[in-house]
């Protein structure tokens, strides 16, 4: 009998060591594009979310608890981070996720997450992500609605009348081309043409001819990379000397470096991060945005993107979201999130609400330029 009692002592210390190792923690999973064609956002992604853990648990955790970051590499692949959204809601039990790094990806996991109650913050731009709004599902990056309407008002202001649009065939070139013909005609702006081009295309000579044979006075592109470059290239080498409006997706030096001299001049809508040392000293992000450069810079010896600071602003609202709860539990940390308000981040100031769940507006924008072979800000 003795004996017996001590088993079952020992079986009830076992389990309440994990009770308690297990309440000691916050799990929180990553769905990042490390490697394959989308690893130039999921890579920064991936750095920034393992270096705000660590700073996050060297203070000592989230109220007490620190944090296990449960990282998933989906290679952009829509289906696999379907896959992995499922392992790390069912298996892991995890309190949300962070990301996926593309709109295709983000559109594919936000049903399953939104009706299996687990808080999902996309790194992705399709502004379909949260519009319509659903409960669990919040965004980070900018609006494509604000991107376009900042292109727009610059090419208002340079007398461009009638355009090309191309677009590359994932969910951010989608819901880029969606916008742009929606709101062209509230500043006046005819698309004469508006082409759609494979993601994998490598050269798109033939639809750059289609947009000169109807002399376009500009052109916008929306795509991320590789097709960035490429239209850039391409434009130059058939002798289109019309100014280039890339979208948002180009706030990345890895890009401009690959369009080489043929970025030179070209005008994108974009957060600050990447000319956080050009803003004055009262700019009410500057702080912020100086903090996670130097941070992410010195620890990885790579030049910050705008795509890793979505990482940043994920953390930092969810953070704040807990702390504002005082709770863990899924449903109050949701509520927070609803309700944060002024938060400062690398994509601008967010103001969330019921209906927003987003929290950023136009003024998150800055108007970009390439100039001398680097980013600057865009001055007429």
């Amino acid at each position: 009998m003795k004996k017996l009692l001590l088993v079952l002592l020992a079986i009830v210390s076992t389990f309440l060591f994990f009770c308690k190792q297990k309440s000691d923690v916050i799990k929180i999973g990553g769905i990042f594009a490390v490697t394959g064609p989308a690893s130039f956002l999921g890579a920064p992604e991936e750095r920034t979310a393992k270096m705000m853990v660590e700073k996050i648990n060297a203070k000592g955790g989230i109220n007490g608890k620190k944090i296990v970051l449960i990282i998933k590499d989906s290679a952009g692949d829509a289906e696999k981070a379907f896959s992995y959204a499922k392992q790390l809601i069912e298996e892991e039990k995890v309190t949300a996720i962070i990301g996926p790094s593309t709109s295709g990806e983000s559109l594919k996991i936000k049903n399953y997450c939104n009706s299996n109650n687990t808080i999902l913050i996309s790194c992705a731009a399709a502004e379909s992500i949260i519009n319509p709004v659903a409960k669990y599902v919040f965004n980070v990056a900018q609006k494509d609605r604000y991107a376009a309407k900042k292109i727009f008002t610059v090419m208002k202001s340079l007398n461009i009348r009638k355009i090309g649009v191309v677009s590359s065939n994932t969910g951010f070139g989608k819901a880029g081309k969606e916008q742009l013909e929606k709101l062209a005609p509230e500043f006046n702006i005819q698309i004469l043409i508006s082409e759609v081009y494979d993601k994998a295309a490598t050269d798109l000579t033939d639809v750059m001819n289609k947009l000169k044979a109807k002399n376009v006075e500009g052109i916008v592109n929306w795509s991320i990379e590789p097709a960035q470059s490429i239209v850039a290239k391409n434009m130059k080498q058939i002798g289109i000397k019309v100014p280039l409006f890339q979208s948002h997706g180009f706030g990345n030096l890895q890009y401009l470096k690959a369009a080489g001299a043929a970025a030179e001049g070209l005008i994108f809508p974009c957060g600050r991060l990447l000319v956080a040392d050009k803003l004055p000293d009262s700019h009410p992000q500057k702080s912020v945005l100086m903090e996670y450069k130097t941070a992410y810079e010195s620890t990885f010896g790579d030049a910050v993107s705008t795509f890793g600071g979505h990482v940043y602003d994920s953390f930092t609202l969810l953070e704040k979201a807990i702390n504002k709860a005082q709770s863990f539990e899924i449903d109050k940390i949701r509520d927070a999130l609803e309700t944060l308000q002024g938060v400062v981040g690398t994509a601008g100031i967010f103001n969330m609400s019921r209906d927003n769940h987003n929290g950023l507006d136009e003024s998150a924008f800055e108007m970009l330029t390439v100039k001398n072979g680097a980013f600057d800000l865009y001055m007429q």
